[in-house]
């Protein structure tokens, strides 16, 4: 894939290639968190974050560690200690640094470590064939488009906690119904730029 432009990989991730809206990965702390903007703000900044960090740690580390020693089936296993880890420096500087934001993530913080999106992000890399500047901006376009979706549907749902919803739609199921009609908007970007 070294004919696909890092500029070109940055934006299709974000739009057509949305690892939530396309793939949908990554959906628990999604639907979670996007109650409130600020919150859904925060933990959007830290994906975005974690996403390019470790999808260029991953990327240097199966390509310089992983491959040459034909360890390629640690992959897995890897990839997940590189995001564990740098999570958890990431969760202590929050809390150092941004305390009333580390209480409004809560749990969902360290939940990073386990958001499919961000293991998706590295398996992709690895499968597409991606180099480290390709993968850089593979990864920053991804956290950059579940950063927007989340903040979107945190404020549709904000706007529509004063409308009269039917009671049997309430909660779980507009939610979900509004995270489909996002997806089919996202899917209008489609042969646009094209990941694969």
């Amino acid at each position: 894939m070294g004919e696909i432009s890092p500029f070109v990989l940055f934006l299709g991730s974000i739009f057509t290639g949305n690892m939530v809206l396309s793939y949908f990965l990554g959906m628990c702390s999604f639907i979670s968190v996007s109650k409130e903007i600020k919150t859904a703000n925060g933990l959007g900044m830290a994906v975005i974050f974690v996403m390019t960090v470790t999808t260029a740690i991953n990327h240097v580390v199966y390509h310089n560690l992983l491959v040459p020693f034909g360890l390629e089936y640690l992959t897995y296993i890897v990839f997940i200690i590189v995001i564990a880890a740098f999570v958890q420096v990431l969760e202590m500087i929050i809390d150092r640094f941004s305390p009333t934001l580390y209480m409004n993530l809560g749990i969902f913080l360290p939940l990073i470590t386990v958001n499919c999106a961000i293991l998706g992000i590295a398996l992709f890399m690895v499968v597409r064939n991606y180099g480290l500047i390709q993968s850089i901006f593979f990864g920053l376009g991804s956290g950059v488009g579940w950063w927007l979706a989340i903040v979107a549907l945190a404020a549709i749902r904000m706007r529509i906690r004063e409308q009269d919803i039917p009671v049997p739609l309430r909660g779980a199921g507009i939610t979900l119904i509004i995270i489909g009609i996002m997806a089919l908007a996202f899917i209008g970007f489609s042969g646009v730029f094209k990941l694969q």
